[in-house]
Parts: C-alpha cells; structure tokens; sequence
C-alpha cells in the first residue's frame, strides 16, 4: 500500500509539474543596445579619419581648386565644359571611361580595363560616390572624384582588388549622355 502512494504520489507531482505553465526562457545575453552604439562609434571614427586624409590632399594641392558635394565626397575638374549646361538625369543612358585608383593615387583598376561604361542613370547599380557624381557632369568633362569609402564600396569592398572600407580617387570622363529610347 505504501509503495501504492509513493508511486501515485511520484505521478500526481510529475503531472503537476508538466502541466504547470511554462515560463518564457530569456536570452543569455543581453546587449542593450551596446554593440550598435560602438558600431555607430567606428563608423564615425573611421569617416573622421578618411575626411582627414581627404582634407590633408586637398590642402597639399593648392593649386587645385576642389569641390565639396552635398552628398559627402569631393572632387576637382581636369576638363571642364562651360557651353553646355545639361547633365544626366534619372531614366538617361550615360557613356564614360573612368580609373579608380586609392587615395595615393595607386591605380586599382585602369581605364583599359574598366572602358567602355554604359550606365543607366539611377536605373543601374554602381557604386554610390560615381551615380552622384555622373549627375553632376556635362558632355566632355573630365573629373576627379574623392570618395570616402561609405559612398564608394563600402565595408565589403568590391570583393577583388579593393578591400573594405577604402576610400577611393576616380577619374571620370564623360563621354555623352543621352535619353534612353
């Protein structure tokens, strides 16, 4: 009989534990928001440091006379187009040869290499830094960008022969633009 009651006594509370409901498991770890506030830290800290770099090649160049863009990169006119007044606009197809080189001015990918261009403007993937800066060009001008590598490609780089986050000297020559037919 006693063994009767201990067995019914080990069921009836292995009932009442399994039937008792469950409360929700929390995380093992908790961040609180830590791990984007030092993101957030990095990037800045590392936008700072390429705006540096930028501003010192700007300052060794006197004699250039640089534009700062209001999306974030600067950049200097090699050849320069007064009579004409239109520049590409969204749905135009764009024709350019360009060479990207680093900020030393060490080339990465030559003009050979990368010509001819065929872009449709803001319809197209490339990298952010050019589809600003081609809206900003006429017919015939050649112009050289400084890319902070936010707007070039970024922290994954293009996967080949630029690594993550450099910032970038291009060199673009717009050859014509024209309405997509």
């Amino acid at each position: 009989m006693r063994k009767t009651f201990s067995i019914l006594f080990v069921v009836g509370t292995l009932l009442v534990i399994g039937c008792k409901e469950n409360e929700a498991r929390r995380p093992v770890s908790r961040s609180g928001g830590t791990f984007i506030k030092e993101s957030v830290q990095r990037n800045k800290k590392l936008v700072g440091n390429e705006e540096k770099i930028i501003d010192s090649i700007i300052k060794s160049t006197p004699e250039i006379k640089y534009y700062s863009s209001t999306k974030g990169f600067w950049y200097f006119y090699e050849t320069r187009n007064e009579k004409d007044t239109l520049t590409p606009k969204k749905g135009d197809v764009a024709y350019f040869d360009y060479e990207i080189n680093d900020l030393y001015n060490n080339v990465i990918y030559t003009e050979l290499e990368l010509r001819p261009q065929t872009y449709f403007v803001d319809e197209q993937d490339i990298m952010m830094g050019l589809r600003y800066g081609i809206k900003l060009m006429r017919k015939n001008e050649k112009v050289t960008f400084l890319f902070p590598s936010h707007i070039a490609y970024g922290y994954l780089g293009d996967k080949n022969r630029i690594g993550p986050n450099v910032p970038l000297r291009c060199t673009v020559l717009l050859k014509d633009f024209k309405k997509n037919e």
